[in-house]
């Protein structure tokens, strides 16, 4: 059995992998003030309601883009399962190529995914992450990652439009069927949600412009992420949705690392 720990800026995505597949996946927020101790509990707790027994834990992986939990994170793993924990960072096995300026800028999570896109794919793509940040990562075939872009998440968007405009309220993120819309809530949704299509829409056009000017084929599109399916539905730009593409990243890096 393989815990999985991905570590994002609103939530941690936790799955437990074992005979081949994916047995059990949890979310948690992520919450820096929170103690090695209280990580252990809401953890076992998660273990006991599913049936699972925490000491067939044979090995631990862990992906984060906020410094400030590992500590308590790693800690936790250590008490409580008496494992060393393979943490995603430099010196780590993935098999990717980055082509950025400094490789140690790239996101623990732009790499997790781009590590499984690459095993599953193997061909000429472009990445999207719906998450806290969005990000749109450009890969070819051979594993080469380009670089890509980062834009505010849609939540991030919607978050700030309630907080600093006064009399506008905070909203549920749904597409509404019209953009011309006659109340303050579906104008809202519209305009960040419709703006967002838009926003995906032409990053990855401009982003495909680039990769055909290097020579690659037409890549194609895939999407992860909490809205993905939101997005997706409304846009061809958009091939594929796999939501369980970092887990995926996890386990395979863990297999490359293991020894």
């Amino acid at each position: 059995m393989i815990l999985l720990v991905d570590v994002g800026n609103t939530n941690i995505v936790i799955g437990i992998y074992e005979d081949n597949k994916y047995i059990a996946s949890w979310r948690l927020s992520t919450d820096t003030k929170k103690t090695s101790d209280e990580y252990s509990i809401q953890l076992m707790q998660l273990f006991t309601q599913n049936g699972l027994d925490p000491k067939q834990v044979k090995g631990i992986i862990i992906s984060s883009v906020v410094p400030n939990i590992m500590h308590s994170l790693e800690n936790m793993v250590r008490k409580s399962f008496d494992i060393e924990p393979i943490v995603v960072g430099p010196g780590i096995k993935t098999g990717i190529n980055i082509k950025y300026d400094n490789p140690k800028e790239v996101g623990a999570d732009r790499i997790v995914n781009a590590v499984a896109a690459n095993e599953l794919y193997n061909k000429d793509l472009i990445i999207i992450d719906f998450g806290t940040a969005t990000t749109y990562c450009a890969l070819t075939k051979e594993g080469n990652y380009l670089g890509g872009c980062i834009s505010p998440g849609i939540k991030i968007s919607s978050d700030a439009l309630f907080e600093r405009a006064a009399k506008l309220p905070r909203i549920e993120l749904e597409v509404p069927k019209n953009i011309i819309c006659k109340n303050t809530i579906t104008s809202m949704q519209a305009g960040i949600l419709y703006g967002y299509i838009g926003q995906v829409e032409y990053i990855v056009k401009k982003t495909k412009e680039e990769m055909k000017s290097l020579g690659l084929g037409e890549p194609f599109v895939i999407a992860t992420g909490g809205l993905a399916n939101t997005i997706a539905r409304q846009t061809d730009v958009i091939d594929e949705v796999k939501g369980d593409l970092t887990l995926e990243g996890l386990r395979i890096i863990y297999e490359k690392n293991r020894e």
